[in-house]
């Protein structure tokens, strides 16, 4: 069970933004029509070589436009950082289409450790 401290810290998107800093997700990433690039070092990662950690949704309280999503990623070369983006209707497309794809990646890895555990 998270203390109260932690959950007061990750009410906005600038808190937990800091507090994943804290922890080491110092890169930003952003979709585009190649992959997902990190902003430092300009390299593109595939879906394949990301790993969604953490995710946390933010709601606008007076104005729906205000809704975010913030995605705790590290990729399989060690990176580590973050993806911020709308959702809903002012979600970016490009991040919703990769972001589609990690997830399907992920639920197939999930099905495939499943099935040699049950062996």
């Amino acid at each position: 069970m998270k203390d109260k401290q932690a959950n007061s810290e990750m009410k906005t998107l600038v808190s937990t933004l800091n507090s994943l800093i804290q922890k080491g997700y110092t890169e930003d990433y952003k979709a585009n029509d190649a992959g997902l690039k990190a902003l430092k070092t300009e390299k593109i990662y595939q879906p394949d070589q990301v790993k969604v950690v953490d995710f946390y949704r933010f709601e606008g309280t007076s104005d729906p436009a205000d809704e975010s999503i913030l995605y705790a990623i590290e990729t399989n070369d060690g990176g580590k950082g973050t993806l911020v983006d709308a959702f809903g209707p002012s979600s970016d497309t490009k991040v919703t289409a990769f972001m589609q794809k990690v997830e399907e990646i992920s639920k197939k890895d999930n099905m495939i450790k499943e099935k040699k555990n049950k062996k």
